[in-house]
């Protein structure tokens, strides 16, 4: 299946990129993602505690399964004023 992965703030500057499309096995996860995410921008690996992640437009935990189709965004923390 393939999913889009969006990636904003320190994910998009460590990955040099808005976006990417993954193909994972059939009931992949938001981890799954991730690892694979990492498996072509392991600068990303550190990161991953002080993740969220949404699926769809809402917050979803890491062990969610993932549909084809779908889009994820993992948050990275927020700070400012």
């Amino acid at each position: 299946m393939r999913v889009r992965v969006r990636l904003f703030a320190s994910l998009r500057e460590a990955a040099g990129r808005p976006e990417v499309v993954l193909d994972l096995a059939p009931g992949a996860s938001p981890e799954d993602a991730w690892q694979a995410l990492i498996a072509d921008h392991p600068t990303l690996a550190a990161k991953r505690p002080n993740l969220a992640a949404s699926v769809n437009r809402r917050y979803a935990p890491f062990d969610t399964p993932l549909e084809d189709g779908d889009e994820m965004v993992f948050i990275p923390p927020v700070s400012g004023g």
